[in-house]
């Protein structure tokens, strides 16, 4: 017997010896060949630079020399103004070029071109030059703040453009190898390799939409708007910011996911003039420590609800105040930031179920995706006569209006949305976006009250305006 049991340990240990065989055969030795040891990005970047592109946007300023003296209408009067009688160097103000650099990626083989909308900001002319040298002026079709995403069309183009194929942001994984090409500094095209370091990175204060791609690839001034490439060369996002601290990089960069550039660009396609999105309807709030201990979760994550507006898709969809929205289209989202992103890249039309958490039992909740409503005419107006709002164009407040101008916690009023340069409004520091509630003393519900208001002359002006969801009174001179 135990011969037999010896017998059956050897042959174990035989067997055992046998199958470490192919082990020792991969022990690592010395390559012998340069197919062996060549790794390179190269099939990559041939597959993707030819799309990246420079962007060029010129922007028309005034200047205004510094001697207060000309200030002054009467030495103006004899000593003239820049380009007027008495020739430039006279003080009053003056027209300078200003110029910015950025980068842009052709998506579409007919031109199109998305790129950062602080790339192409305010600008008069923009020109793109393609990686063959060829340069074209090109169209601003859509500019969209929101996302700091821009479309542009190039000009004058004969036969199709070499373009970029957008991947799947919702692949990436952390640790997965990207590509960031751009043009750093101006320098010239130029391609830097790193990996994803953290994905759906929100909190950062770039843009609304904040769920970002963060990569440790290197990015510099002027490879905004660039693209950020997986490793079978799909644009899986778009260069935007930095983090850093000596205006270079150190590291961590972040991009605006493909699936969110996905979005804008087919609002371009379809001949839209802005981004038109899905509206919920109700205010969330972040889950600190402390709400999560108070409500007994495992975990501070989720979405508090704080409030839902009467008839919006989520009171609609049954959502109410103090629900925890935990997940969207079975998709976990940890605090509003993500909520926002994933429901602002639903489609239009249909529906979204979401889940809740009220008062300890989990929903699901099944939300409609509709756009916010234009519940009143606009009736827009551009503020005339002598008043500290002179030159402010306002329009009526709608959920339609708050949406694009990003107001909160405000359901009457008007919204400044462009300021004339060097007017009365624009020197009282008024800003795009705020909200005139009163004008000594009236209420201004609509633009017909504030035209009202600001006509008669007034030696004290009192004007209260809502910013950033919060009132800020001011009493100013006629």
């Amino acid at each position: 017997m135990q011969r037999t049991a010896l017998s059956l340990a050897l042959l174990a240990l035989l067997a055992l010896l046998a199958s470490l065989q192919p082990v020792a055969a991969q022990t690592p030795r010395v390559p012998t060949s340069r197919a062996e040891i060549s790794l390179s990005f190269a099939p990559v970047v041939a597959r993707t630079a030819s799309a990246i592109v420079n962007v060029y946007a010129m922007r028309t300023v005034q200047a205004r020399q510094s001697n207060p003296l000309f200030d002054d209408p009467f030495f103006r009067r004899f000593f003239g103004a820049p380009g007027g009688p008495g020739g430039p160097g006279f003080g009053g103000p003056s027209e300078r070029m200003q110029r910015a650099l950025g980068s842009g990626v052709v998506v579409d083989a007919g031109g199109l071109v998305i790129t950062n909308n602080h790339v192409i900001e305010g600008a008069d002319e923009v020109r793109v030059a393609l990686a063959d040298k060829r340069e074209f002026d090109a169209d601003i079709l859509l500019r969209d703040p929101r996302t700091d995403l821009a479309v542009l069309k190039l000009k004058g183009g004969k036969g199709k453009f070499a373009f970029a194929e957008l991947g799947s942001s919702d692949d990436l994984q952390v640790g997965d190898i990207v590509l960031a090409i751009g043009n750093p500094f101006g320098v010239g095209q130029t391609v830097t390799q790193g990996i994803v370091s953290a994905l759906a990175r929100t909190q950062i204060g770039i843009t609304d939409y904040q769920f970002f791609i963060q990569t440790d690839a290197a990015i510099n001034p002027g490879n905004s708007g660039g693209a950020l490439v997986d490793i079978a060369g799909r644009v899986v996002g778009i260069n935007t910011a930095i983090f850093s601290r000596s205006g270079g990089s150190q590291g961590i960069g972040f991009a605006i996911p493909a699936d969110m550039v996905r979005v804008v660009l087919q609002s371009a396609l379809d001949g839209g003039r802005s981004v038109r999105r899905p509206w919920l309807g109700a205010k969330l709030q972040r889950v600190t420590p402390d709400i999560a201990e108070g409500l007994d979760l495992p975990r501070p994550v989720g979405s508090l609800v704080q409030s839902v507006t009467p008839g919006s898709p989520a009171e609609k969809g049954g959502l109410r105040v103090g629900d925890l929205v935990t997940a969207i289209a079975g998709q976990e989202v940890d605090d509003p930031d993500a909520f926002g992103y994933r429901f602002a890249t639903r489609p239009l039309g249909g529906s979204v179920a979401i889940a809740v958490v009220r008062q300890g039992r989990e929903l699901s909740l099944t939300l409609p995706l509709e756009p916010a409503p234009e519940t009143s005419p606009r009736d827009e107006i551009t503020i005339g006569g002598r008043s500290p709002l002179t030159g402010a164009t306002v329009v009526n407040l709608s959920p339609a209006v708050a949406e694009e101008m990003r107001t909160v916690d405000v359901d009457q009023g008007v919204v400044v949305t462009s300021i004339e340069e060097g007017s009365p409004a624009d020197r009282t520091s008024l800003r795009v976006g705020d909200v005139v509630l009163e004008v000594n003393g009236l209420p201004i519900a609509r633009t017909a009250d504030l035209s009202r208001a600001t006509q008669a002359p007034a030696r004290i002006w009192r004007i209260t305006v809502q910013r950033g969801g919060r009132k800020i009174s001011a009493m100013l001179p006629g």
